[in-house]
């Protein structure tokens, strides 16, 4: 057994730890808002035993939703083919990613003005009714509805995650703590595609309906942690009573939050993008197509809608949705401009992955959901890598100079290898080195725009990337979508033996179908060469894309974070 000499020289050094890291700051900014005041008080009260178990709390949320986002993108197309509805797989996903842009910026505000805790849990239960409708869906209408809210409610939860990972760590660490909380997605990559495989030949409905239950399990600690934590600060009175200004801030009527929240500019944004970006999904599957005057009015509805709201936000906006005044930073416009390039490059072409790998090379779910796991792992691992190299060299501009050009290698070779007469080994070697680019340039992103905001301000220049990501995925997803509609239909059409040619349609809407000729048919054949050349177009597209993000490689300046100091207390 230790000796006591030893239990106590322990319990001096974990005081002497704990007073080296709290003592600095006597108390909170008390200009803050109240939730960037209650986090601050928080990392000043606690120990470094609290602050372990809070990251291991996100660890595991992140972990759900890692293992979630795998489940669903390999069940997908399945779920949806059981509608008959495969080639509306960008439809969702474009009125999905627009739902959650719309979160953003709200959601920043209420872990501002009240708590970051409540914050999060409200997107948990928005994230665990979404589920629930997911299980229960029997319809395409129902299924499309409910991936809107657990698609909201999970953007949500990871945001509010990410914004308290930023809350307990330095700007030189922060890196290191964004691949720490990511890291689940090493272990997702290889557990997800096989627990697809298993849930499918059972019943997909459990692929959504578990994480119902283990969702709120795994969320209700780090609920209690931060309770616990908020308590501790009050009582060493390091959190002291907010001004009388904040507390009137907090209690006023119906019409200051509608304002402060900007209603009628996250309407406008939301109604907007969604009119503008879906007809270019659907379209196709129209009588007249895009003569037909339900996708012509809902173009120029949606167009009007989106000018509309560039010009209340600019005139008409008490509180705009989007904040002007930091957008106008350069690395705050700059890593905001790449997140959206990034984001519309990639699900250009990524929506059909999966069904591309089964068709093309015959692969079981798991198989494709390995291979597609691939920028997962790569990624997982190159956060590490690029979050040391920012807390040891201080410096992210160096590593975004050298992750777009590698990202455009990577998309570019993939048009040439991205055909049915190539091995599959080529179409690895490109995710890998687009994965080494898209994880640096995530990472990048982030510290970019932190690196020149206050601590009261991280949560909206969060909410800001990621409100310009996900756009960029809605428009990404919208121009897989049109791409997909408006020529694999043609394709089929074309090369089709005369003997099936009149099911095209069928075969269109069904993954199952198309995987029901074997390999080395003539129907077979047909459909590989109509793959190949639709995901070439697609890529073409993508790559064009990420060209852009050159420029906005250079818009952003070189910050040296070991000299930005935004937290205080107990942090990494």
């Amino acid at each position: 057994m230790p000796s006591k000499a030893a239990s106590t020289a322990a319990t001096e050094e974990q005081r002497s730890y704990d007073e080296k890291h709290t003592s600095e700051h006597e108390s909170v900014d008390q200009n803050a808002q109240e939730g960037v005041r209650i986090a601050e008080g928080m990392a000043m009260s606690w120990s470094r035993g609290s602050l372990i178990a809070v990251f291991v709390c996100m660890w595991l949320i992140y972990f759900v939703n890692a293992m979630r986002s795998s489940l669903a993108a390999n069940l997908t197309p399945f779920v949806l083919s059981a509608f008959e509805s495969h080639a509306l797989i960008p439809v969702v996903d474009v009125v999905a990613s627009i739902c959650a842009a719309s979160v953003y910026m709200p959601l920043a505000k209420v872990l501002n003005l009240w708590d970051r805790s409540l914050g999060f849990s409200c997107m948990i239960a928005l994230s665990t009714l979404g589920m629930i409708l997911m299980a229960a869906c029997r319809t395409f209408e129902v299924y499309a509805a409910a991936n809107v809210f657990y698609s909201i409610g999970f953007a949500g939860v990871i945001f509010s995650v990410d914004v308290m990972t930023a809350d307990i760590s330095t700007m030189k660490s922060r890196g290191l703590a964004f691949a720490f909380t990511s890291s689940p997605f090493l272990i997702t990559a290889f557990g997800g595609p096989k627990a697809a495989e298993t849930i499918y030949e059972d019943n997909w409905r459990w692929g959504f309906g578990a994480w119902a239950i283990v969702l709120p399990a795994v969320a209700v600690p780090m609920i209690v942690l931060m309770q616990m934590g908020k308590k501790k600060a009050r009582e060493s009175g390091r959190l002291t009573a907010a001004d009388k200004s904040v507390v009137d801030g907090q209690c006023r009527g119906f019409m200051y939050y509608f304002d402060e929240f900007d209603i009628v500019g996250v309407f406008l944004l939301l109604a907007g993008f969604v009119l503008f970006l879906l007809p270019f999904t659907i379209a196709a599957s129209s009588e007249d197509t895009w003569r037909s005057a339900h996708i012509i009015a809902m173009l120029v509805l949606g167009f009007i809608l989106i000018i509309c709201f560039a010009l209340w936000e600019r005139l008409g906006a008490k509180t705009p949705f989007v904040p002007w005044h930091l957008l106008r930073a350069r690395n705050v416009l700059g890593a905001c401009c790449l997140s959206a390039c990034y984001q519309i490059s990639y699900y250009c072409w990524n929506s059909y992955f999966t069904s591309y790998l089964q068709v093309v090379y015959d692969v079981s779910i798991s198989n494709a959901g390995y291979i597609a796991s691939i920028f997962d792992v790569v990624n997982g691992l190159n956060l590490f890598l690029v979050g040391f190299l920012i807390r040891r060299t201080g410096h992210f501009k160096w590593i975004l100079v050298a992750a777009v050009p590698l990202y455009i290698l990577g998309q570019a070779l993939l048009i040439y290898f991205r055909q049915p007469t190539f091995p599959i080994g080529y179409t690895i070697m490109c995710q890998i080195f687009m994965a080494l680019a898209g994880g640096a340039m995530i990472l990048g992103q982030q510290v970019s725009v932190m690196s020149v905001c206050e601590h009261n301000d991280v949560a909206a220049v969060l909410a800001m990337l990621n409100l310009f990501g996900n756009l960029g995925g809605g428009l990404g997803n919208s121009i897989s979508g049109a791409i997909w509609t408006n020529t694999l239909p043609q394709k089929l059409q074309k090369l089709l033996p005369e003997s099936v040619a009149g099911d095209w349609s069928t075969i269109y809407d069904s993954l199952d179908v198309q995987l029901s000729y074997p390999m080395g048919s003539d129907e077979r054949i047909a459909i590989i060469a109509s793959y190949a050349g639709t995901q070439r177009l697609m890529l073409i597209a993508g790559t064009c894309v990420m060209v852009l993000g050159v420029i906005c490689v250079f818009v952003i300046k070189d910050v040296n974070v070991k000299k930005v100091h935004q937290v205080k207390g107990m942090v990494l």
